[in-house]
């Protein structure tokens, strides 16, 4: 049963945090060039030439032979012309398009469910540890302190900086201290890996 115990919290642990923390991870990087692109579209659009035109001095005019072609696709606010059907103005959220937008829309998605599903890790782990009789040892109280402290980080800060990010609402300030978080997260989690690993002064040998 010991090792039953173990071998799912080991897998929940790989399965549950393991994307978690790599979706973390991922997304400074992606909101950073979404936040270049988004920039870059507002300067561009800035800095075009105006394309209004003198009024003619024509009284008549001969009618035009040749017709534009059909616009296909749906034109969004701006005059922006769609080509994929849906509608839009070239940007979703604040961001540079509709790519970088669900490329942190997907990775905050992965770090929200998995979140969750990481419940089991804990749990799993108060029932081997039970099992073991190793409930009292310090490297264990420190690393279900560390993985304490690690879920805090997650639900309080990287989470939180995340969707400010989807939402449009985030600035390069918030995608820097994103990765700070993202980076203590991990970092915590390693310490709570190596514990587990090595475990200092244990005597058990399971």
């Amino acid at each position: 049963m010991t090792k039953f115990l173990l071998a799912v919290h080991v897998i929940a642990a790989i399965l549950a945090v393991g994307p978690v923390a790599v979706a973390a991870s991922m997304f400074p990087p992606a909101a950073r060039r979404a936040l270049a692109t988004a920039t870059a579209t507002a300067r561009s659009t800035a800095t075009a030439p105006s394309t209004a035109t003198a009024p003619s001095t024509a009284t008549a005019t001969a009618p035009s032979t040749a017709t534009a072609p059909a616009q296909t696709g749906t034109v969004g606010p701006g005059g922006f012309t769609d080509p994929s059907g849906f509608g839009g103005s070239g940007g979703i959220d604040g961001f540079g398009g509709s790519d970088a937008t669900g490329t942190l829309r997907l990775l905050h998605r992965i770090c929200r469910v998995y979140a969750v599903v990481g419940v089991v890790v804990p749990v799993f782990g108060f029932a081997t540890a039970s099992r073991m009789g190793v409930l009292g040892s310090t490297w264990l109280i420190v690393s279900i302190a560390l993985t304490a402290l690690a879920a805090l980080v997650l639900a309080a800060l990287v989470l939180p900086a995340q969707s400010a990010l989807v939402e449009g609402d985030g600035t390069a300030g918030v995608t820097a201290r994103l990765a700070m978080y993202t980076g203590l997260f991990n970092l915590l989690w390693a310490a709570v890996t190596v514990l587990m690993i090595v475990r200092p002064g244990s005597t058990t040998g399971a």
